[in-house]
């Protein structure tokens, strides 16, 4: 990286703690025991684990907000939880929670995680999938009308937030006030979400979206150019695991970025890091090449870390100007 260029990156980075990003998506608690493998049950050939300690933090869409806030961004967080001790931490952690609606009739998404000697050995999910009643839709729609942001910011897990209707209802909304919208997708609803400003499909993803393998180069880029072919983006980062990721914007030749990461130890939320940064640093004045550089580095550092993560603005400065 030139100083010319190393100077861009430090003003765009500078610029992420101005920015005021809406969040919507599928709220959840991820929830991590931790402890050792003491030996095999006699019960069953599965191992018994000591239990040393546990952890909570904010999951799903919530990781999102927390990747924002990390990177010194301020998020709204917007989206439901259950009328439960579970949606209460999860409204007591976060900076704004005036647009999170707990529903009488669905608990919050918990994802139980037991890891032991830094590996995973099992996930519990509690979950109701179900779309999101009227009532509720309408009333997190209200407060995303009358709220002042910078982005939106659409995190899918497809777990019932993102009704066909919501999303018709805030990309419509978004198109009219020009606001720029950012969406990490789930295959189910991937065709939902179109104008947006930037899609970030991974290569799972985009190779059931596209009927191929998007392994190689060559089959990504035909991937990219399909889909964009197919919805209204401004840009797509297809990202692509350790093949890194591919950057696509209309009339221009794809770009590919290698992975940044030196060593993965869990990819668990690292979509979440991805358009959390790329969407902060094109509102920062950055290009979709300079917002994929972040959003790859700071991916790079977070598959480094154990567990549910975010990365620091002075993480990402640092993994950049080594």
């Amino acid at each position: 990286m030139t100083n010319l260029e190393s100077k861009k990156v430090r003003q765009i980075v500078k610029n992420f703690k101005d920015k005021k990003v809406l969040v919507l998506g599928d709220l959840m608690l991820d929830k991590y025991i931790w402890g050792d493998v003491i030996r095999i049950s006699p019960e069953a050939p599965v191992p018994v684990v000591e239990v040393k300690k546990d952890t909570s933090c904010l999951g799903g869409a919530g990781n999102t907000s927390h990747n924002l806030k990390s990177l010194g961004a301020f998020p709204i967080l917007v989206g439901v939880v259950g009328n439960d001790a579970e949606g209460q931490w999860i409204k007591e952690n976060v900076p704004d929670n005036r647009g999170i609606i707990a529903d009488d009739n669905r608990p919050t998404i918990v994802k139980t995680r037991i890891i032991a000697h830094q590996q995973q050995v099992v996930r519990v999910d509690l979950e109701k999938r179900t779309p999101i009643p009227s009532m509720i839709e309408e009333q997190l729609f209200n407060f995303i009308r009358e709220e002042t942001y910078d982005g939106i910011l659409i995190s899918d897990y497809n777990k019932g937030t993102l009704t066909k209707s919501l999303t018709n209802k805030v990309l419509s909304f978004a198109q009219e006030r020009r606001i720029p919208v950012f969406v990490d997708p789930k295959f189910e609803n991937f065709f939902l979400f179109s104008p947006v400003t930037l899609i970030t499909p991974n290569h799972f993803e985009a190779e059931r979206i596209v009927q191929h393998e998007c392994w190689t180069d060559s089959e990504a880029e035909r991937a990219g150019q399909k889909i964009l072919s197919q919805i209204s983006a401004l840009y797509l980062i297809l990202k692509r695991g350790e093949q890194g990721m591919t950057v696509f914007e209309k009339g221009k030749k794809p770009l590919h970025i290698p992975t940044g990461a030196k060593e993965v130890y869990d990819v668990t939320g690292a979509g979440d890091t991805v358009i959390a940064a790329a969407a902060l640093a094109l509102l920062s004045g950055g290009s979709i090449q300079e917002a994929a550089i972040l959003a790859n580095a700071a991916a790079g550092i977070v598959v480094g870390k154990i567990g549910t993560a975010a990365v620091t603005s002075e993480e990402l400065l640092s993994s950049l100007t080594k």
